[in-house]
């Protein structure tokens, strides 16, 4: 009785993702929507922590009511810290084809100006009119200069390099130095640091900034909610044990999580300062441009 039972909760759960999924296409994709189930648990967290203590701590009400500035900054602070997450969850690692795609535009562009502007569009000394299509021109010009994203990287590596050396073999496609391609995401990121499982992207070139303000709004909203909540254990331990049973349990929780965001708010602002990703970092001897430059310190040392 119970296997029936199961599959008919599960056919029920996949009908239900399937109609969702025509108002909303997110949901059809397994890693998009096990994203967006993070995001919004993360979401509900933060309102949990926060209304526990409008809901149990009548200090924390009878301050706001005398200190309206005090609630209305640690507020502010709980906002800007969920906007900070959106920013960075949905904001572009930078992606290698991205790249390549305007370094051929912009370079295609250029070369159909400067052959537009040799070219006259007509002819008057004879009957023969000349005339420049300049969608086709553009065409052949891209086509022809496949190659400029490659001429681009390749004067990124030590003269000789082997272009084959450098070509994801996921993407085919050539990539720059500190480049790596992401199996989450099946995609090649600029500066790969790490995929970030709680913001569903990668952590890369154009957002390790926000990641990095992000991690450091969230470390100062998770030191303050303790604050408070270490305030009304203090001078209600003894009232309602029930109420103290949660409010001990969520900050163990608090306190679990602030420590690992203090660790990583120095281990980032360390590769920030340093220069390096994660990465690079882990994988120092296993990536060939790093692993060359230790190569030739030694020996220039040796």
């Amino acid at each position: 009785m119970a296997v029936p039972c199961g599959g008919s909760l599960r056919d029920t759960w996949d009908r239900f993702f399937d109609r969702c999924s025509r108002f909303f296409p997110c949901l059809s994709d397994p890693a998009r929507r096990s994203a967006l189930c993070l995001k919004v648990a993360l979401v509900v967290l933060h309102l949990i922590y926060v209304s526990i203590l409008f809901i149990f701590d009548k200090d924390f009400i009878e301050k706001t009511k005398q200190q309206p500035w005090y609630t209305a900054i640690y507020l502010s602070l709980l906002v800007a810290t969920l906007a900070q997450y959106f920013l960075t969850s949905n904001t572009s690692p930078g992606y290698v084809l991205e790249a390549m795609r305007v370094v051929n535009e912009t370079d295609a562009l250029v070369r159909r100006k400067s052959v537009a502007s040799k070219q006259p569009a007509s002819s008057n000394n004879g009957s023969l009119v000349i005339t420049v299509d300049a969608d086709q021109l553009g065409r052949n010009l891209l086509g022809s200069n496949a190659t400029s994203w490659t001429k681009v990287v390749m004067d990124m590596y030590p003269p000789g390099t082997s272009v084959r050396t450098w070509t994801c073999s996921y993407c085919n496609v050539v990539q720059p130095p500190r480049a790596k391609h992401c199996h989450d995401c099946d995609k090649c990121v600029l500066q790969f640091d790490h995929h970030c499982v709680w913001l569903g992207t990668c952590i890369g070139q154009n957002n390790h900034c926000r990641f990095w303000w992000y991690i450091c709004e969230e470390t100062a909203l998770c030191l303050w909610t303790g604050i408070l909540y270490i305030s009304y254990l203090k001078s209600n331990i003894t009232k309602a044990w029930w109420v103290d049973v949660i409010m001990i349990l969520l900050l163990a929780t608090l306190f679990v999580s602030l420590i690992f965001l203090v660790l990583l708010l120095l281990f980032h602002s360390y590769l920030i300062m340093t220069n390096q990703t994660t990465y690079e970092l882990v994988r120092r001897r296993r990536i060939p441009y790093l692993s060359m430059t230790i190569h030739l310190h030694r020996v220039s040392s040796g």
